[in-house]
């Protein structure tokens, strides 16, 4: 008959204050008061005020399409010509760049990252692609208060991200979620471009298979 272990290991402080630390944050983010959020409106009401175009991605965006994520960032898609002009106005006002010259920015008051995604670069590897990060004032999607991209869009650039850049494999696995949550159907397929097409065949068909009685 096996024996169970004469000692169990304890958690470390470290590792457990991190765990607490982890379930704060996370109650403060679907709140909507961590610092992220934070972050986001301070962001949204200056673009708002320079009438830059934008469009709010990554886990954010997620969040509006039933795939509840938390983050540790702000993404947002912006014009090259727009981050020169958001840059103008806000460096040295509550925003510095991460490294001189780079197009990923620090909200300084909140301790929040902004990272940047510029209309014509490409996802996942960077390199050139059929698909590409669109101009926010022709894709983007506006609300009362925020801009997003529509989830065809979204699932597009993600799926795209996924497929060529070993690094982002999560990108793959949100779009499987959104398949789930917004009950995507199949023919879903025909608003992709078809550089896409046959990835996200693969991920609707994963989707449908899954338990979710699974633990995450």
């Amino acid at each position: 008959m096996d024996h169970l272990p004469s000692r169990i290991d304890r958690l470390s402080p470290q590792v457990e204050e991190r765990f607490v630390k982890g379930a704060r944050e996370a109650g403060r983010f679907f709140m909507n008061k961590s610092n992220v959020h934070g972050a986001l409106t301070r962001l949204v009401d200056r673009l708002t005020e320079l009438k830059i175009p934008y469009a709010i991605v990554g886990a954010l965006s997620l969040n509006a399409y039933g795939y509840q994520r938390t983050t540790s960032d702000v993404d947002v898609l912006l014009r090259r010509e727009d981050l020169e002009t958001f840059k103008r106005a806000y460096l040295g006002r509550g925003y510095v760049e991460k490294f001189p010259g780079s197009k990923g920015l620090r909200d300084a008051t909140q301790n929040v990252d902004i990272d940047v995604l510029l209309t014509g670069d490409f996802p996942g590897d960077g390199k050139e692609k059929p698909v590409s990060f669109p101009d926010p004032a022709r894709s983007a999607i506006r609300g009362e208060r925020f801009a997003l991209l529509p989830l065809s869009t979204l699932i597009e650039l993600k799926v795209a991200s996924g497929m060529t850049a070993p690094h982002r494999l999560r990108d793959l696995a949100d779009v499987i979620e959104l398949i789930r949550e917004n009950a995507v159907e199949e023919s879903f397929i025909l608003s992709l471009d078809p550089y896409v097409r046959e990835k996200f065949r693969e991920l609707w068909q994963a989707a449908q298979s899954g338990d979710d009685e699974q633990p995450a």
